[in-house]
């Protein structure tokens, strides 16, 4: 027996836990904290009264979690049903709920269909199986990488003409914002956003830390940003890299680089034995080469699986 109701604020702990059993079942560990979850509760764009869904035995134990969250004005929606290992009959149910709200999230926004998204770990067989019989079909794949440091790490000698400056100020991170917006616009699931809600979504983020963020210019012109958080320090003591973006007219000319070293040089700085961070296979640059030349390690993969409804 089970029943049903939307998620709250302070169910963030139980969630939790029931994210711990299934990752740990998956891939040997939990791969989110309790501030990540946390997060996701207040994400701007989901709305818990409608976007979300608990499932519960007769003792209040977490069954099941299944949410679908839109994405600003556009017709994408990210989706997700997690099951409590072991708990038999419950997906059909949470992800006949996420579709019918995927829909509903569309047409809100006056699309007539919808593009889902779903991150699968690589790892995870079930999920994936399921993924193929709901339709959906492999769209690209996310590598996190990692590099760890052992005592400080020498900064980078930087570009002729460059200047960096951090995010503390307002024109510094609407600046910064145009950057990413303009670079990643040929990325996949790209979804431009408005400077109003790119800087809600990351001052919701409890790891969030605007010092970390570096916005680059080449003789007065903004060229690139770095923007890092404290996402992976609770669990991993580990800086991340959220956001790594060159305009396309300063690229090849060793900007990237010279940003991801900074970063790593910052996250030694900091204490941090590592830095890691995100990068699709199917990037528009050769950001993966870029990586591992610069001494960083795959350590895990997440598919996203893609279907239009």
């Amino acid at each position: 027996m089970h029943s049903l109701r939307r998620p709250r604020v302070e169910d963030a702990a139980a969630i939790y836990e029931l994210i711990s059993a299934y990752e740990t079942a998956v891939i040997g560990a939990p791969d989110m904290t309790p501030e990540d979850v946390a997060d996701e509760l207040v994400e701007p764009d989901f709305d818990r009264d409608k976007d979300g869904w608990l499932a519960q035995d007769t003792d209040g134990r977490l069954l099941g979690s299944a949410w679908a969250c839109g994405n600003g004005d556009s017709d994408l929606v990210h989706v997700d049903v997690i099951i409590r290992p072991g708990v038999e009959g419950l997906a059909e149910e949470l992800w006949q709920a996420v579709l019918g709200r995927a829909r509903e999230l569309a047409a809100e926004r006056g699309h007539d269909g919808a593009t889902l998204h779903l991150g699968v770990h690589r790892a995870d067989h079930v999920k994936r199986a399921m993924a193929k019989e709901l339709g959906f079909e492999p769209g690209t794949s996310f590598h996190r990488m990692r590099i760890d440091h052992d005592g400080p790490v020498e900064p980078p000698s930087p570009p002729a003409g460059l200047t960096l400056r951090s995010g503390g100020r307002d024109d510094v991170r609407r600046e910064a914002h145009r950057v990413h917006q303009e670079a990643f616009a040929e990325h996949f699931g790209f979804v431009k956003l408005d400077y109003d809600l790119w800087y809600e979504r990351r001052q919701a983020q409890t790891a969030n830390d605007w010092d970390q963020l570096a916005l680059a210019s080449i003789d007065g012109r903004a060229a690139g940003v770095v923007i890092g958080s404290n996402q992976f320090v609770p669990d991993q003591g580990c800086g991340y890299v959220a956001t790594l973006a060159v305009l396309p007219e300063f690229r090849g000319q060793g900007l990237g680089r010279f940003l991801l070293r900074h970063a790593f040089a910052a996250d030694a700085s900091r204490g941090r034995k590592g830095t890691i961070l995100h990068v699709d296979s199917n990037n528009t640059t050769p950001a993966l080469g870029l990586y591992e030349s610069a001494g960083m390690r795959p350590v895990m993969v997440i598919d996203i699986w893609h279907r239009r409804l």
